[in-house]
């Protein structure tokens, strides 16, 4: 219920602060004195639709998604005594944290990484590489497999879903605005539109589709301090800051394997950059929880 009211919230938020926005500037008004017949709130409709459509069939999808492009295999009946563990573990935590029990799997990386998707909080998928479980003790893997889980706990999977449809709305509609001013009030197109329109717009996709992945960005990396602080809570504070400086190790060693691009937010590791970064310096993650 919680979600789905925010799912709503959002979308009355676009629409009154853009509504806000064009009587501010007084757009409309521009448009209309040089015979663009646009209707704003048609457009605007639209671009949620597809915006927010999108990004949920991309949530709906995310198990399928991820299991085809980190080729994780979903343990069914563990064979070993790792692959036991890890399926209890998973279990034990995921009880701690009141979510229903994940499809949990394990992908063919040597690397340490781990990551966990799914389009509700009782269905998801927690998976763990290869490498992780072959390097790191239990109870560093158990503290890793807790961020996960606080993934799924906190509802990241939705709250990026909701945000990412609100960026994409954004981007296609002011995209599309820039689009029908050059064709129109600038190139004086009046029949149709014209050749301006779709090459502006696919232009303009592009930048602001590059200052959408900012803003969703800030948003992950946000949340991974709250994932580490889950993590902290469902195995230990010194084994969560024992695996991040673990990680932080072979990262430095030149043993850090990025997930595929479309997993990088709910990983354990993340790009290290600074605007697109989808996580938090290692460094920063530590000290937080070494503060708290």
């Amino acid at each position: 219920m919680l979600r789905i009211g925010l799912f709503l919230l959002t979308n009355l938020a676009v629409l009154v602060l853009v509504g806000i926005i064009f009587n501010l500037l007084g757009f409309q008004g521009i448009l209309d004195a040089q015979g663009v017949n646009l209707n704003l709130g048609a457009l605007l409709t639209m671009c949620a639709i597809f915006g927010f459509g999108g990004a949920f069939i991309s949530l709906l999808l995310s198990k399928t998604i991820a299991r085809m492009s980190t080729r994780t295999q979903v343990i069914d009946q563990p064979r070993t005594a790792d692959e036991q563990w890890l399926v209890e573990t998973v279990r034990e935590l995921s009880q701690k944290a009141g979510i229903g029990m994940p499809d949990v799997g394990i992908f063919p990386m040597p690397q340490a990484n781990a990551f966990a998707t799914g389009w509700n909080r009782n269905s998801a998928l927690v998976a763990v590489s290869a490498g992780l479980l072959e390097r790191f003790n239990r109870d560093e893997a158990r503290a890793v497999i807790g961020h996960e889980i606080g993934h799924v706990a906190n509802g990241d999977m939705v709250t990026l879903a909701l945000i990412q449809g609100v960026v994409n709305t954004f981007v296609m509609f002011f995209a599309r605005l820039v689009g029908f001013f050059v064709d129109r009030v600038l190139l004086k197109n009046e029949q149709g539109l014209g050749i301006g329109y779709y090459v502006t717009s696919i232009i303009m996709d592009i930048v602001f589709g590059a200052f959408a992945m900012m803003v969703v960005a800030w948003f992950s990396r946000r949340r991974e301090f709250r994932a580490d602080a889950a993590g902290a809570s469902l195995a230990s504070p010194q084994s969560m800051i024992a695996a991040l400086q673990r990680i932080k190790a072979e990262s430095e060693a030149g043993r850090e394997a990025p997930l595929p691009s479309n997993m990088k937010a709910f990983g354990i590791f993340g790009n290290m950059g600074a605007l697109m970064a989808s996580h938090p310096p290692l460094e920063n993650r530590i000290l937080a929880l070494q503060s708290r």
